[in-house]
């Protein structure tokens, strides 16, 4: 059967590149806008490449302290107004946390269980043997880890007849400072928002309500920036705070007969 008129007509546009109307209709830069597209392919496609073969490697966003970084805080702990002595560290402990002179802990994270967020006082209190440090108990132990009665207290306990609150009922509290400039500590009962940042102070306290723990003696605090200085050894035994009296010697001159 013979080609139609119409298919005749559309295959001599098609071979001759477009009917004269067609090409009198294209823009001037079409040729130009090709090319630009062309040449914006190749350049894509040479840079996806390139962003393959060399990864970009990304900043650490660890948040500190990092394993094997090392931080010290201040720390004190008291009962009814009264300041207990310091804890004893085992020098053969291989965690992160540990106890220097004059109750300073000293932070070195060894895993992800101590680092970053998990730096924080409830950590450091799982850490150390017989501590315990909740939100309604503090426990501190003996100088060889054992539980000590006569240093737990629960929250609704009585103070003893000897303290400075005698008769009153206490509760767990915990005062912590995070720069020296910080007169009024921030008080909580939950140890795990307490995170250890730099020149920590802390607090572990039993105390009436309304009664605000004192912070870390200046022996402790000063303590603390002499480790950061100068690496520190743990204590071995447990050392209470004590006081050095000096007597002044007299000399007598007998004058001769």
């Amino acid at each position: 059967m013979a080609k139609s008129t119409s298919g005749k007509w559309v295959s001599r546009v098609g071979a001759a590149g477009g009917g004269k109307a067609y090409r009198k209709s294209r823009p001037g830069n079409y040729y130009g806008i090709l090319a630009v597209i062309v040449v914006l392919g190749l350049a894509v496609t040479v840079y996806s490449r390139y962003e393959y073969q060399n990864p970009v490697k990304k900043h650490s966003t660890a948040v500190a302290p990092v394993i094997g970084s090392t931080r010290y805080a201040a720390l004190s702990i008291e009962s009814c107004g009264k300041k207990l002595g310091y804890l004893n560290s085992d020098p053969t402990y291989k965690g992160g946390f540990t106890v220097a002179l004059d109750n300073v802990i000293k932070l070195t994270p060894a895993t992800a269980a101590d680092a970053g967020n998990n730096a924080t006082l409830k950590q450091f209190a799982a850490e150390f043997p017989g501590l315990i440090a909740t939100s309604t108990e503090l426990a501190v132990p003996t100088a060889t880890g054992s539980a000590n009665p006569k240093t737990t207290y629960k929250n609704g306990d009585v103070c003893p007849a000897t303290s400075k609150y005698s008769g009153q009922k206490g509760k767990v509290v915990y005062a912590y400072w995070t720069t020296l400039a910080q007169k009024t500590p921030t008080l909580t009962t939950n140890p795990a928002t307490i995170k250890f940042v730099k020149d920590l102070r802390v607090t572990m306290a039993f105390e009436p309500t309304g009664v605000t723990p004192t912070p870390p003696s200046a022996t402790t605090v000063d303590a603390m920036f002499a480790s950061a200085i100068t690496p520190t050894t743990t204590t071995t035994a447990g050392i209470a705070p004590t006081t050095t009296t000096t007597t002044k010697s007299t000399t007598t001159t007998t004058s001769k007969g």
